[in-house]
């Protein structure tokens, strides 16, 4: 089929054409600015620093709103607690010689990073990617706590949603109406 079609003059003249209009379409996309025009901003969550604590209090409300959104838990408060801040991870090259004299061997390294060069001017290292913070634990205080069945819920709710261990989960009964002078 494609070799009769490619017989005709006439049809031969289209296809080349067409792969012209499409080669300048491609070279003019290249020419337009991103997003038609429009200034494009950071996706949320993506290549924004975030502080440990920003970073604790945002996990914070919204395991609280998870949990408080339970059959059985009641309003949450929550307490992240972290081991680290966040960690940035730069490009490096590690170079080691190993020097041999009548006593033995001896050997000395050298690291180092790799910099990028800003339209400034300015130099910066060149960050690979960047550790989140690790968690620590998590207490839940909320009036359903004393239930076993809620607790178990809300401590495998917890657990998969940070990807951590159920022994770094506590979750307790928050202290009745009467008990505050409420």
């Amino acid at each position: 089929m494609l070799e009769r079609l490619a017989e005709h003059p006439a049809a031969r003249r289209w296809i080349v054409l067409g792969g012209l209009a499409g080669i300048a379409l491609i070279a003019l996309s290249g020419l337009l600015p991103a997003g038609g025009g429009q200034e494009q901003s950071a996706p949320a969550g993506e290549d924004l620093p975030v502080s440990a604590q920003a970073y604790a209090d945002g996990l914070e409300e919204r395991l609280a709103r998870l949990i408080s959104s339970m059959e059985g838990a009641g309003e949450a408060q929550v307490l992240v607690t972290l081991d680290r801040s966040a960690e940035q991870v730069y490009a490096t090259e590690e170079r080691s010689a190993q020097k041999t004299d009548g006593e033995g061997a001896d050997g000395e390294s050298q690291t180092t990073y790799f910099s990028v060069r800003a339209s400034d001017g300015a130099e910066q290292a060149l960050p690979l990617t960047e550790l989140q913070p690790v968690i620590r634990g998590v207490v839940v205080v909320c009036p359903g706590g004393g239930s076993a069945a809620v607790a178990e819920r809300i401590t495998q709710a917890v657990t998969t949603a940070l990807d951590i261990s159920s022994a770094r989960v506590c979750v307790v009964e928050s202290k009745s109406q009467k008990e505050t002078g409420g």
